[in-house]
C-alpha cells in the first residue's frame, strides 16, 4: 500500500513538474520541444482563445484510443491518470499565473506573474531551465512505470506500420512538429510577438529544448551511467590486490581463465565493475602490485546483480 501511494504521488509530482516546466519557461516563449505539447503550442498561435493544455487533450484521447485498437496495448490507470492530469494542470496553472484573459490567450511573458518571470531577453536560458524542468517530470513520471502518452504512440504507430526504428521514429515526430512551429510561429503564420529576436530562432532554441529533455530525462530514469568495467592481466599473483578489491573497495571480481596468444602461457585475467570514482585509486593499486600488468577501462553501459541494480521485471518500463 505505501508503495502505490508514494508511486501516485510521485506521479501527481511529475505531472505537475512538467506542467510548471511549459507554463512558466516553455509556453510564453513560442519555444517548440517536439511532441504533443510542441504541437499544442503551433496550435495556439492559430487559435489562440483554446489553452495549450486543452489542444493537449485532443492529441492525447485519440492517440490513447488508437493504441489500444491499432496497437492492441494495455493502457495501465497511471498512464491514463497521467496523460489527462497533466494538460488538467497546465490549464489550471496557466489561468493562475496570467492577470487576464487577454494576457492568457497570448501568453504574454510580461505578464506572467505580473511580470516578475519575464525572461524575454534571455531565451536560452529559459529554454534550458524549462527543457531540464520538463525532462524531470517527465523522468519521474516514467519511473513510476507510467507515460503520458503523445509522441510514444506515434512513435510506436510508425514504427509498426512504417517499419521505421522507433527513435527514428520519435526523431521524425520532433522533426515535423518543429517544422511546423517554424511555419506557424517563424515565418509568421501565426502570432509572433517578439520584435526584438526574429521568430525563425525559435527553433534553434527548440532543437537545444529536445536534446536537453532528452538527456535529463535519461538522467533521472537511468543515473548517471558513469560505471567502469575493467580487465586486468598480469603474469604475477596479486595478493594485495585481491585484499585492495576485496577489503577496501568492498568488491568482487571475476578470475577468467586466459592464455597470451604469442607465449602461449596460462594466465588469469581479472574482470570487474567499479564506479567511475574507484577506478584513479584501483589503478594505482595495479602499479604498485605489477607495473607491467595490462590494463583495459571501458564504460560499463549498464550493470545488473548483487551490489548494482536489479535486472527488470518484464511489466517495468526499460527506457534508455
Amino acid at each position: 500500500m505505501k508503495k502505490t501511494i508514494y508511486a501516485w504521488a510521485s506521479i501527481l509530482l511529475g505531472c505537475t513538474i512538467l506542467a510548471a516546466g511549459f507554463v512558466f519557461f516553455i509556453n510564453p516563449y513560442n519555444i517548440v520541444p517536439g511532441g504533443v505539447y510542441g504541437a499544442s503550442i503551433v496550435l495556439h498561435n492559430l487559435f489562440p482563445s483554446i489553452q495549450v493544455g486543452t489542444f493537449g487533450y485532443m492529441f492525447d484521447i485519440p492517440l490513447l484510443i488508437l493504441s489500444v485498437i491499432l496497437l492492441g496495448a494495455k493502457l495501465g490507470t497511471r498512464t491514463i491518470a497521467a496523460a489527462l492530469i497533466t494538460p488538467l494542470l497546465m490549464n489550471i496553472m496557466s489561468r493562475f499565473v496570467y492577470p487576464t484573459q487577454e494576457a492568457l490567450e497570448r501568453l504574454d511573458p510580461t505578464q506572467l506573474l505580473g511580470g516578475t518571470m519575464n525572461m524575454s531577453e534571455h531565451l536560452m536560458l529559459t529554454s534550458i531551465i524549462g527543457a531540464t524542468v520538463i525532462g524531470i517530470g517527465t523522468g519521474i513520471v516514467i519511473r513510476n512505470q507510467a507515460t503520458t502518452g503523445g509522441s510514444d504512440i506515434v512513435g510506436m504507430l510508425l514504427q509498426k506500420y512504417c517499419h521505421i526504428r522507433f527513435s527514428r521514429a520519435i526523431l521524425l515526430v520532433d522533426a515535423t512538429v518543429v517544422c511546423f512551429g517554424l511555419l506557424v510561429i517563424g515565418f509568421g503564420i501565426g502570432s509572433a510577438n517578439d520584435s526584438t529576436q526574429p521568430s525563425w530562432h525559435l527553433s534553434f532554441y527548440s532543437l537545444i529544448s529536445i536534446f536537453v529533455i532528452s538527456r535529463v530525462i535519461a538522467y533521472v530514469i537511468n543515473g548517471e551511467k558513469n560505471d567502469k568495467l575493467i580487465f586486468i592481466i598480469s603474469n604475477k599473483n596479486l595478493p594485495e590486490l585481491r585484499r585492495y578489491i576485496l577489503e577496501d573497495l568492498d568488491r568482487t571480481a571475476t578470475y577468467i581463465k586466459s592464455s597470451g596468444l604469442y607465449t602461449r602461457e596460462d594466465k588469469e585475467m581479472i574482470f570487474m565493475v567499479v564506479s567511475y570514482k574507484e577506478v584513479a585509486g584501483l589503478k594505482l593499486k595495479i602499479k604498485e602490485a605489477d607495473p607491467r600488468a595490462f590494463v583495459v577501462v571501458t564504460d560499463a553501459y549498464d550493470t545488473f546483480g548483487e551490489g548494482w541494480k536489479q535486472l527488470p521485471s518484464a511489466h517495468e518500463l526499460d527506457p534508455e
